[in-house]
């Protein structure tokens, strides 16, 4: 009896509406034009992507383990500096603008929206590899990472310090008018 009542509330929790006040995610639309000078591939990043042994304690969580040693390659330093340079203001962040997946990422973009600036983003989520290597790139360990004409601006703290100051607000109004 107690069995059927788990299999019961199980089938019914599968099936169930969502509840007001549960916070329900689905994937966003994938949707930057900065992404696509991304190359959908690194060669150089294939050999550095390897399964997981056999031995993983949970075969449900077998997937790709990132084992390479060099951060940042010429290939990916030179993509890098054309999608950084390709637009006038770039975030780097977890997530997308519609969709930010850190409390960080989603205090910047509604700064920046706010701001009412033109801004792309890059979900660094996405690529193991991009996300190690602009670590190296801007020599900054965390994300966001915001890049105004092409030059590394910083991350969440100084650019809410900046945006408190007015000198977000006035580097980007320079920005949008070169």
């Amino acid at each position: 009896m107690m069995m059927m009542m788990m299999m019961a509330s199980t089938t019914a929790a599968a099936t169930a509406p969502p509840r007001p006040g549960h916070l329900h995610l689905r994937s966003p639309p994938p949707s930057s034009s900065a992404r696509a000078l991304l190359p959908r591939s690194f060669p150089s990043l294939r050999t550095c992507v390897a399964p997981l042994s056999r031995s993983h304690p949970h075969p449900r969580s077998r997937h790709l383990s990132v084992r390479c040693n060099s951060g940042l390659s010429p290939e990916l330093k030179s993509t890098l500096d054309k999608v950084v340079n390709s637009n006038k203001v770039l975030l780097f962040m977890k997530g997308t603008k519609d969709f930010p997946q850190c409390g960080f990422s989603h205090t910047v973009v509604q700064i920046l929206k706010s701001l009412n600036v033109p801004f792309e983003t890059l979900d660094v989520l996405s690529n193991e590899a991009l996300r190690q290597g602009l670590k190296e790139y801007s020599s900054w360990p965390t994300f966001p990472q915001l890049y105004i004409d092409g030059e590394f601006f910083g991350g969440c703290d100084i650019i809410v310090d900046a945006y408190k100051s007015g000198e977000l607000q006035e580097l980007l109004e320079k920005s949008m008018l070169s």
